[in-house]
C-alpha cells in the first residue's frame, strides 16, 4: 500500500489490478468521501468531510528548503530550469555564459579569454547540428516574438511550439515558409487553448497576408489531424471588455444577450466578432458606460457597418430598445 500510495501521489500511471485499491486510498474508508487532503504539518492524509486521518507518516515530495524571494530560489536549487518545446533543444543544453567570470565569481583572466571566446563560438555550432534544428531555432524563436507581440500566456506558446514539431517531423513545411507555419501554428495553438485571436490581427503581427495563413492552417490542421472547436462570440467578450474599459455588468449583459440569441439560433452564419461587437455596443448603451461604434468596431477589428447590421437584426430580433 505505501509503494502504491507513493505512485498515486507522485504522478505515475498504474495497471488496471489496481484501480480498486486506488479508488480505496483515494476515498475515505469511514464516509467514502474523496474529498482528501494532506496535511504536511503532521505528515498525515485527512479526510475534509469527517476529518478521518487516513494514512499518516506521508512523503513530502517538495524541497526540503525554504525561499523567501526569487534569488534565494534560483541559488537554493539544485535543478535547472524545466523542459520546455519552445526552444529547439528543449531547455536540456548548458551554455557559456558572456560575463568572464568562473564559478567562484573570479575574472577570467585576460590570457584565457580568448579560448574561452572560441569555446562559446563552437558551443553555439554543436547546439544546432543539422538543418532540421536549424529550421526549429527560427520557427521556435519567431513563435516566441509573435506571441509576445500579441501577449499570448505561456501554456499557448508551448502548444504552438508542439503543433509545429509536429509538423516539421511530417515534413509538413516543406514547400511553405517559416513565417506562414509558424502564424498558422500560433492561431490553431490559439484556438486550441480557447484564447482566440482573429486571423487579422495575427496577420498584422506577422506581417503575412490573412489568405496565407488560413491556407497553412487549414493543411496543417487537416494533416495533423487537430480537432478544433469553432469560436463562439462568447470567447472574445471579457477582452474587448478590458480593452474598452468597461465594467462587469456590462459584460454580464452582453453574455446574456448572446445567450438569448443563440437560444433563438440568430448566430447561425454570422461571424463570432461581428455579433460579439455589435452584442457589446448594445450593452454599452444599456448600462449607460455608451462607446461608440468606431471605438468598438476598432477593438473587435470590424467595420461600422457590420455592428449596425449586426445589432440592428439582434434589436429586432430580441426586442430591444435602445435610446440612441
Amino acid at each position: 500500500v505505501k509503494n502504491l500510495e507513493r505512485k498515486i501521489w507522485g504522478g505515475y500511471n498504474l495497471t488496471r489490478k489496481n484501480k480498486q485499491l486506488i479508488e480505496e486510498i483515494l476515498s475515505c474508508p469511514e464516509c467514502g468521501s474523496g474529498h482528501l487532503r494532506k496535511d504536511y504539518s503532521r505528515a498525515e492524509l485527512v479526510c475534509s468531510h469527517c476529518g478521518l486521518v487516513v494514512d499518516e507518516d506521508i512523503i513530502d515530495h517538495g524541497p526540503e528548503w525554504r525561499a523567501f524571494d526569487n534569488e534565494q530560489r534560483e541559488k537554493r536549487s539544485r535543478t535547472g530550469s524545466p523542459m520546455t518545446y519552445t526552444m529547439h533543444d528543449k531547455g536540456l543544453s548548458t551554455t557559456i555564459g558572456w560575463t568572464n567570470r568562473d564559478a567562484y565569481g573570479r575574472a577570467i583572466p585576460t590570457k584565457n579569454r580568448a579560448q574561452l571566446y572560441r569555446l562559446r563560438k563552437w558551443q553555439r555550432r554543436v547546439r544546432i547540428s543539422d538543418a532540421t534544428e536549424r529550421n526549429l531555432a527560427v520557427a521556435l524563436s519567431g513563435i516566441d516574438r509573435l506571441a509576445s507581440g500579441m501577449g499570448l500566456p505561456r501554456s499557448v506558446r508551448e502548444t504552438a511550439a508542439m503543433i509545429y514539431r509536429k509538423a516539421a517531423m511530417k515534413n509538413l513545411v516543406r514547400g511553405r515558409s517559416i513565417q506562414g507555419v509558424t502564424a498558422a501554428s500560433l492561431y490553431a495553438a490559439c484556438r486550441q487553448c480557447h484564447v482566440p485571436r482573429t486571423l487579422d490581427e495575427i496577420s498584422v503581427i506577422a506581417q503575412i497576408s490573412r489568405k496565407e495563413i488560413g491556407r497553412n492552417y487549414r493543411y496543417v490542421s487537416r494533416e495533423l489531424a487537430l480537432k478544433l472547436m469553432p469560436t463562439t462570440p462568447k470567447d472574445y467578450i471579457s477582452r474587448f471588455c478590458s480593452e474598452l474599459k468597461l465594467s462587469n455588468n456590462v459584460q454580464a449583459k452582453t453574455l446574456e444577450i448572446l445567450a438569448h440569441a443563440i437560444h433563438q439560433e440568430l448566430t447561425s452564419g454570422r461571424g463570432p466578432t461581428g455579433l460579439a461587437a455589435a452584442s457589446l455596443y448594445i450593452s454599452s448603451v444599456l448600462c449607460g458606460e455608451r462607446r461608440t461604434q468606431r471605438e468598438v468596431a476598432e477593438i473587435a477589428g470590424v467595420t461600422e457597418v457590420t455592428i449596425r447590421n449586426r445589432y440592428k437584426e439582434l434589436a429586432q430580433k430580441l426586442d430591444i430598445h435602445l435610446v440612441m
